[in-house]
């Protein structure tokens, strides 16, 4: 049974890559760096240790994406669907534009940095597009400056995180109905 879409939220397959990836790192900087270094000190002057020195240099890359890792982790938790817009593009909306610039039209799906993936048309809400969209109505034309140069794009349709949830709920209950 999915996660219910209300209250704080956050997406389980974000949840899970984040804490994959944190656990690797610990074992990595509790483990496997402690044992590089102490193999480094044995070997005598560290002034000249390229093996110390690399390690040493990793223990700290590791401790600060750790932190990374953990600050994003405590952002998502935070996300809270009431918070969220009903009539507006936000988190988990799916967007029908049109791109005068391209003449053509594209949808996009609002999207956490962690998510984002441009060929499928998962946009990040952080992304020079996303941050576009973001805020927007079905009719709202806006300007937005990429890396590429500036495009037009017209707010065609919209479903929200809670237009999607609610069409979630109806297909459950026919399907409970349907049994």
């Amino acid at each position: 049974m999915p996660a219910p879409r209300t209250g704080t939220w956050m997406p389980e397959h974000i949840k899970k890559k984040l804490l994959e990836e944190i656990g690797i790192l610990e074992h990595e900087l509790s483990h496997e760096l402690p044992a590089e270094i102490k193999k480094a000190v044995a070997m005598g002057d560290l002034s000249e240790n390229a093996e110390y020195h690399m390690a040493k240099q990793r223990q700290v890359f590791v401790n600060a994406r750790l932190g990374q890792l953990k600050k994003r982790m405590a952002e998502l938790s935070l996300v809270n669907l009431t918070n969220i817009p009903r009539d507006k593009a936000g988190f988990g909306s799916t967007v029908v534009v049109f791109d005068t610039t391209k003449d053509e039209e594209i949808v996009y799906r609002l999207v956490t940095s962690e998510e984002s993936d441009v060929s499928k048309g998962l946009i990040s809400t952080t992304s020079p597009i996303g941050q576009g969209i973001v805020g927007r109505r079905v009719g709202d034309v806006t300007t937005i400056v990429t890396p590429n140069g500036k495009r037009v794009l017209e707010i065609l349709k919209l479903t929200t995180i809670h237009d999607e949830a609610a069409e979630g709920e109806q297909q459950n209950e026919s399907a409970g109905q349907k049994s």
